[in-house]
């Protein structure tokens, strides 16, 4: 199964919506045949892993197959994946965790009635952690909110000078990771501050390869400030949505409507405290099949995000300077307003060059009552 798991890796940033599976096929000692989803609409992990083994000359029946998540029971892009399974002949199926979904799962019970041994639950754990994002839309309709931020050692994100000097804190390596974890993703938020300061394109821009779904842009404008003039507006490389309040949509007709006009979608939500409800937006997203959202923002909307417990993942890109009093968008000013203390679990720390980047997932600790 922790082969199972390694092979199931290598699909991420290629399979998602999709869960990443990874599946080995064993008889006595012998590893017939490995697979695993490779990219989202293809085969899935257990039909590649049957055709390995016929490509190796192996026959599978009788043996036992190791895989990451419940075989699909449904004709879907790919045809049912438990039905391979039974026609393959197989014996025996290990299945680290079941399929959440109402659409794919059914399987174990499809593989019983077949008269093949089920056995669920080894390496659960790590199975469900890996395919964290697609277990929490499954449960909750909710998208999976990843916050990423850069900054100086000193904790600015960035730069008062940058027309001249360029805003990029994180070095070259540290930007193509946050480009293959765009495209892992099915949206990107920002706030209209950052679209004004920095005036980003939001887009997966990774060499030689093409990118053939691109993530939904969305900025939170609550007074639509947006520069009609922006990549945003004015590079359509992505669809492009403005979350707005429906009081300020109301207020604004002919902005409303200009945005429109250039092709991007204006959505209302209520108001929380003059500002966009940021948890309705979230559920809107969701209500789009929006599974995984990534936030590239500035310390306020970053720290709104975690005061009301709507992140789930932190990754931090450290760069080895400070910036003093050419440091702007401090991080470590604005954070000291957060309600509890954030502390993150499962975490991870990586290199890229010079940068350092750390990843968690977020754990609210609630602060002591006084």
């Amino acid at each position: 199964m922790q082969m199972a798991l390694l092979f199931a890796r290598k699909g991420l940033g290629s399979v998602e919506p999709n869960p990443a599976v990874g599946c080995v096929i064993v008889k006595g000692d012998t590893i017939l045949g490995t697979g695993f989803h490779e990219r989202f609409g293809e085969a899935h992990a257990e039909v590649n892993a049957l055709a390995d083994c016929k490509a190796r000359g192996n026959d599978p029946a009788g043996a036992t197959m190791y895989v990451t998540l419940e075989p699909c029971s449904h004709t879907g892009k790919t045809p049912p994946c438990s039905q391979a399974v039974i026609n393959a002949k197989i014996a025996r199926v290990v299945i680290a965790a079941e399929d959440p979904t109402d659409l794919a799962g059914g399987g174990i019970e499809m593989l019983k009635q077949a008269g093949i041994e089920v056995e669920v639950g080894l390496c659960r754990d790590e199975a469900e952690k890996l395919n964290a994002p697609f277990y929490k839309y499954a449960r909750t309709g909710l998208p999976w909110v990843i916050v990423k931020w850069a900054q100086s050692k000193d904790g600015y994100l960035a730069r008062k000078n940058a027309a001249t000097e360029g805003n990029w804190i994180s070095n070259e390596q540290s930007r193509a990771d946050v480009h293959k974890l765009r495209k892992r993703t099915q949206a990107i938020l920002t706030g209209v501050d950052t679209v004004i300061a920095d005036n980003p394109k939001l887009t997966v821009r990774i060499e030689a390869e093409a990118i053939d779904r691109p993530p939904l842009r969305v900025v939170v404008d609550s007074q639509l400030r947006i520069p009609p003039d922006c990549h945003l507006v004015m590079v359509p490389d992505a669809p492009t949505i403005v979350v707005t309040t429906a009081r300020t949509a109301q207020a604004e007709t002919e902005k409303v409507q200009n945005l429109r006009d250039a092709g991007i979608e204006v959505l209302p939500v209520p108001a929380y405290e003059d500002h966009c409800d940021l948890g309705e937006a979230l559920i809107l997203l969701g209500a789009r099949g929006i599974q995984q959202l990534l936030i590239e923002a500035g310390p306020t909307l970053i720290t709104e995000l975690l005061n009301q417990n709507l992140a789930d993942e932190v990754r931090i890109y450290i760069a080895p300077f400070t910036l003093g009093a050419n440091g702007t968008a401090s991080a470590s000013e604005t954070m000291k307003t957060l309600a509890n203390r954030q502390e993150l679990k499962d975490v991870k720390i990586d290199t890229f060059d010079t940068d350092i980047c750390i990843r968690g997932y977020l754990e609210v600790i609630p602060k002591p009552l006084a």
